[in-house]
């Protein structure tokens, strides 16, 4: 559904192709969204040598496709958050359209949140912390013989 609304906010087509959100799938029935993380350091806007990249007052990373000449350097992101449009042959990625990201509005999971940067660190470790104790108890959990 994100990728959808993606597409259709920004290209006004329903084609998940073409979205600045990747959902992979990574087994049966865990899937992981992949988008722009908005870095506090981005490694794009260093690789991009044109400065087509660059971070707004609203601490958005952005892209200009006026200065872009298509290298594709900034697709060396190792969160892979810029992709290549199929259409256009052009690098996405997302811009949290204008503030209002569409994906997050449609998620009925909330696998995709918007928080402020601070809050997204303690859900980070709280997240963490569960995950590793779900794990504890699986694995030193006493068995029968």
């Amino acid at each position: 559904m994100c990728e959808v609304a993606c597409s259709f906010y920004h290209e006004k087509e329903c084609n998940p192709s073409r979205s600045r959100i990747n959902v992979l799938k990574l087994k049966d029935d865990i899937f992981l969204p992949s988008l722009c993380q908005h870095c506090e350091e981005p490694l794009c806007i260093d690789l991009c040598f044109r400065k087509a990249i660059t971070r707004d007052e609203n601490g958005r990373v952005l892209i200009n496709y006026d200065r872009c000449i298509g290298c594709r350097l900034c697709l060396l992101c190792p969160l892979g958050g810029i992709s290549v449009d199929v259409r256009t042959g052009k690098v996405i990625k997302c811009d949290l359209c204008g503030g209002e990201p569409r994906c997050v509005k449609v998620c009925p999971t909330k696998a995709v949140e918007y928080v402020r940067a601070d809050r997204s660190a303690i859900l980070r470790k709280y997240l963490s912390f569960q995950k590793l104790a779900t794990a504890l108890l699986y694995e030193y959990r006493p068995r029968r013989r």
